[in-house]
């Protein structure tokens, strides 16, 4: 029985260990959530692009609808 407590206890410690945060004090990991935000600020730009080329495209099918509509009007 007592083998099988210490074998439990040993067992308990190690998947304590596995659920250990990465990061060894909290500087450490301040410090990596602030690399984290300061890489996501560079990826923001590519978004503010990615809407105005949406923008762009809306703005061409509008046109496009509508020099198909005057079309279709001046056929008739």
């Amino acid at each position: 029985m007592r083998a099988e407590l210490g074998a439990l206890e040993a067992s308990a410690g190690r998947a304590g260990t596995a659920l250990a945060c990465v990061y060894s004090s909290a500087a450490e990991f301040e410090a990596a959530q602030i690399d984290a935000r300061r890489a996501l600020r560079w990826r923001l730009p590519a978004i503010d692009s990615m809407r105005l080329v949406l923008a762009g495209t809306a703005f061409a099918a509008v046109a496009a609808l509508a020099a198909l509509a005057g079309v279709a009007v001046i056929a008739l």
